[in-house]
C-alpha cells in the first residue's frame, strides 16, 4: 500500500523551510541533495541553511541552450545509493529547459537502479504547456515507475496566488504505519515553525478545484496565460528571422514556461540594458512574460543589434 501525505498551504519557500528540515532530520541514507546546474536561486540556500551537503549534476548545455542529456544521466548514474535528487517536474527554472518523456522515462529508470530519492519541485504545473496533465508527465511517471517522492508544489503562477502562499507539500510513504510516523514528525515541525498558516489563499485553490465550473474556467484560463507566452516566443524566433540574424534561435521555441536562456554573453546582456532599456539577468535569462505583442519585434531588433 503506498500513501500519500499532502500539506496544504505556503508558497515554495515556506515549502522548502518545511521539506528541508526534514529530510535533515529524519532522512537517514544521505545528507547531499543533488540540484542541477543550473537551478533556482533559493535552492542551494535553503539547502545549505538546513544543513544538508549540496552537490549538483549536469544539466544546461550552454553550446545547445539545451539539455545536457547525457551529462544528467552520467552524473546521476554516479550519486551514491539515497542520495537525493532534485528534479524540476517542468519548466525548469531558470533556463526553460525540459527533458523529453522519453529522457524522463530514463532518468527514472537509472535512479531507481541507484536506489535515489527523487525530489520534485512543480512551481509551474499548467503554466508550462497549458495542460496539467502534460506537465505532470514526470512526477507521475515516477510514481508508476514505484519510486516514493517528496513533491514541493506550488499555486503562486498557475492561480496567480502571488503573496497568498499557497501550495502543497506531498510524501509518498510505502505503508500506514510509515505515514502515521511522519504525519507525527510533520505537524511537530509545523506546530515549531508557524503553528497556523496563512489560509486565505489555499481556501481559494480548495474551492475552485472542487468546483467543476470554476475548475474549468481555471483550466482555460491557465492554458490561455501558457498559450500566450508560447506565442510570444515564436513571434520572438521570427522577428529574429526577420531581422536577418545568422544566428540559430530554435532554442527560444525549444525551451518552456515564463523563462528562456536566451545565450546572450554578459557584454552582449550589458548593451540590451544600457542601449536598449530591456532588462535581464547577466546570465542571458529573460522573463518571456515580458514579451509582448507590442514590444516583440523591438525585443526582437534588440537581440539582432547586440548579437550580430
Amino acid at each position: 500500500m503506498v500513501l500519500m501525505l499532502q500539506f496544504k498551504a505556503f508558497l515554495e519557500l515556506d515549502l522548502y523551510d518545511l521539506a528541508v528540515p526534514f529530510f535533515s532530520k529524519f532522512y537517514t541514507k544521505s545528507k547531499a541533495f543533488y540540484t542541477p546546474t543550473p537551478t533556482w536561486g533559493n535552492h542551494i540556500p535553503i539547502f545549505k541553511h538546513a544543513g544538508m551537503d549540496v552537490q549538483s549534476y549536469r544539466y544546461y548545455d550552454p553550446k545547445t541552450c539545451g539539455f545536457d542529456f547525457n551529462g544528467a544521466l552520467e552524473d546521476i548514474s554516479k550519486i551514491p545509493e539515497g542520495g537525493v535528487v532534485v528534479l524540476h517536474a517542468c519548466a525548469h527554472n531558470p533556463t526553460g529547459v525540459d527533458p523529453k518523456p522519453e529522457q524522463w522515462k530514463e532518468i527514472s529508470s537509472v535512479m531507481k537502479q541507484k536506489k535515489l530519492y527523487p525530489f520534485f519541485d512543480m512551481a509551474y504545473q499548467g503554466f508550462a504547456s497549458g495542460d496539467i496533465n502534460k506537465d505532470a508527465f514526470a512526477v507521475r511517471h515516477f510514481l508508476a515507475d514505484g519510486h516514493e517522492i517528496a513533491l514541493c508544489q506550488s499555486y503562486a503562477k498557475n492561480m496567480g496566488l502571488y503573496g497568498e502562499r499557497a501550495g502543497a507539500f506531498t510524501l509518498v510513504c510505502s505503508s500506514k504505519e510509515e505515514a502515521d510516523r511522519v504525519m507525527s514528525q510533520i505537524k511537530i515541525l509545523i506546530r515549531a515553525m508557524y503553528s497556523s498558516p496563512p489560509i486565505h489563499g489555499a481556501r481559494i485553490v480548495d474551492r475552485v478545484l472542487n468546483s467543476p465550473e470554476l475548475r474549468n474556467m481555471w483550466l482555460g484560463e491557465v492554458k490561455g496565460m501558457a498559450d500566450r507566452i508560447i506565442s510570444m516566443r515564436q513571434k520572438l524566433k521570427d522577428g529574429l528571422a526577420r531581422e536577418g540574424s545568422s544566428h540559430n534561435w530554435q532554442h527560444i521555441t525549444d525551451q518552456i514556461g515564463m523563462f528562456c536562456f536566451t545565450g546572450l554573453k554578459p557584454e552582449q546582456v550589458d548593451r540590451m540594458i544600457n542601449e536598449f532599456h530591456i532588462y535581464l539577468t547577466k546570465d542571458g535569462r529573460i522573463s518571456v512574460a515580458g514579451v509582448t505583442s507590442g514590444n516583440v519585434d523591438y525585443v526582437a531588433n534588440a537581440i539582432h543589434q547586440v548579437s550580430k
